[in-house]
């Protein structure tokens, strides 16, 4: 009796002393532990869109149904990262043919527009925000093209939960609140962004109950006539005379021609697991061409956060980032030679150029022809073995800062990707998809599905992803973990534009790397910033390819969680 009185005290203290805040189990920098179910599972930056995921779910719908009604609400509950007016690109797992497929549901530039005119203009690039970098938003297209492939429940009955959120409202989660208060004074000065955006002039804060009955009313326009009630009917008709107002190019005839594209997704073998991405115009290739090089070191040995490492990844990351700055462009207007650049033989050639102490001031593209701001993302996961990686976005924040009237979402501004320079892969051409940011992201082992998982966040998406695939692989983070911990992020050296740094870029090191590593990156070359950056936004979900129990992980740096049942 003794030994249990004084067992039960000393876990007591133990619970609720000053080491309460450490945890049980698993790495110090966890935020929590995995989320464990086996019905269904569903992550993504927004609890609401989560729960909405679990709801169809539990209704006898799909991962591929979960994902669309999610996706319609992230496009209400976090218009700071994504909407109807954006592109989205997704990789589903079927689990009836036991195959990955890829969807780039990207749309293109107005077919009115040409380089001529932006040379007319005397611009060296598009601009960030207005009419000219707008494209069409693929998003739409994009659901019904998985949706009449995959799809299960009626399409109205997945539009129906966002449809009832923009009529009476929702609460702003804060981190949410807080990006859509730093974008007013970007975005204000655009017509109609006040009257969909604001309330009494003012962006929403934490907590406060927002509404947006015009996107409730485009939805409905949506779920009733299909996706031809978004591209050919009135909807397209305000795009176009808005966007002319606004001295832009885009008209109805370019969203009436829109048209996703079914893709094959391409993989490389890292250490045994295969890693999937799509080919361009995204440029989900940048993080295969990474692996492939850090595969030729001990990366293990090495240890999480260990300087070696962290100056091999930056090092890596510099030459994919030249290729991606040269070669990635759209693949229906220009040759790519994808399969070389992700190859073994061009990654041990772009290898030796690395350094192992000193960092490299200076990266330019490489010759692999050997014989040429914000989104979201989120993944569901069902009972039947379907998983489905999907990433949306309107690029920079809410997009162009085109917002047509009365129809509740604003344009996006993947136009400003463009090159406007002749002669180049991605220069801009009328009729064309931009190079592309998001990139969704899969897993693979054995032939079958492991984890489903994205980064948000821009150029730092491939970064991201190297990472994550080298914790969970080489550091054998359990899912969680992989995304807790400690980030890096290099910038510069080179971007979509093609301008070439002389000067290495710069490190951002995330709280919770050593002083010492800094300083030992400091020595051998690394600009090391101590400044604010953003580290992008992770979820995941894994499959027990056993026992098909379901393991799922949400970023502790958005306001989202996974869940399941």
């Amino acid at each position: 009796m003794g030994l249990r009185l004084l067992t039960c005290l000393y876990l007591m203290m133990n619970l609720t002393g000053p080491e309460a805040a450490d945890r049980y189990a698993g790495r110090s920098f966890a935020t929590r532990s995995e989320v464990i179910a086996r019905h269904g599972m569903a992550a993504t930056s927004q609890p609401l869109a989560v729960n909405t995921a679990l709801d169809v779910l539990k209704k006898g719908g799909n991962a591929i149904d979960a994902a669309i009604a999610a996706n319609a609400v992230m496009g209400l509950v976090e218009p700071t990262g994504n909407g109807i007016g954006g592109d989205l690109f997704a990789i589903v797992w079927d689990a009836r043919t036991e195959k990955l497929y890829g969807l780039n549901a990207s749309g293109r530039s107005p077919r009115s527009l040409t380089l001529d005119y932006f040379e007319e203009q005397g611009l060296e690039f598009v601009p960030d925000f207005g009419p000219l970098p707008v494209t069409v938003p693929g998003c739409v297209d994009g659901w019904f093209e998985l949706h009449g492939r995959f799809g299960s429940l009626p399409m109205a009955d997945l539009l129906q939960p966002a449809i009832d959120y923009a009529t009476g409202g929702f609460p702003v989660t804060e981190v949410i609140a807080r990006g859509w208060q730093s974008s007013v004074p970007v975005f204000e000065k655009f017509p109609g962004f006040k009257e969909t955006y604001l309330i009494d002039g003012r962006a929403p804060e934490k907590g406060q109950i927002f509404r947006n009955p015009a996107l409730a009313n485009t939805l409905k326009i949506i779920a009733e006539q299909g996706r031809d009630g978004f591209y050919k009917g009135e909807v397209a008709r305000i795009i176009e005379a808005y966007i002319r107002e606004q001295g832009g190019f885009l008209k109805a005839g370019d969203l009436a021609d829109h048209k996703s594209e079914w893709v094959e997704p391409v993989h490389v073998n890292y250490r045994g697991y295969d890693v999937w991405e799509l080919p361009p115009n995204t440029q989900g290739i940048a993080a295969l061409q990474m692996l492939q090089i850090l595969e030729g070191y001990d990366i293990r040995s090495m240890g999480f956060g260990s300087p070696e490492y962290l100056h091999l990844f930056v090092e890596a990351k510099k030459l994919a980032f030249a290729d991606r700055a040269h070669y990635y462009a759209d693949m229906e207007k220009a040759s790519v030679p994808v399969e070389q650049l992700i190859s073994y033989e061009y990654a041990r050639k772009r290898r030796s150029l690395i350094d192992p102490l000193k960092a490299a001031l200076r990266v330019d593209h490489g010759d692999p022809v050997l014989q040429n701001g914000d989104t979201i993302y989120l993944t569901t996961a069902d009972r039947m073995g379907n998983m489905v990686s999907l990433i949306q976005s309107n690029y920079m924040g809410f997009g162009s800062g085109m917002t047509p009237p009365e129809l509740g979402f604003m344009l996006q501004n993947r136009g400003q990707l463009f090159k406007l320079q002749r002669g180049h892969a991605n220069t801009y051409a009328p009729g064309k998809r931009p190079f592309h940011t998001i990139i969704p992201a899969f897993i693979t082992r054995d032939g079958k599905p492991w984890v489903s998982f994205g980064v948000m966040g821009g150029d730092m998406q491939p970064q991201g992803h190297v990472q994550i695939v080298v914790n969970l692989v080489d550091f054998e983070m359990n899912l969680q973990e992989a995304g807790d911990a400690p980030r890096i992020r290099h910038a510069g050296s080179s971007s979509p534009t093609g301008k070439i740094m002389e000067d290495g870029g710069t490190v951002y090191l995330e709280s919770g790397y050593p002083e010492h590593t800094r300083e030992e990156l400091r020595r051998r070359g690394h600009s090391i910033s101590n400044s604010t950056t953003t580290y992008g936004g992770y979820q995941a979900i894994l499959r027990d390819p056993d026992t098909g129990t379901l393991y799922g992980a949400s970023e502790s740096r958005k306001d989202g969680m996974a869940a399941g049942f």
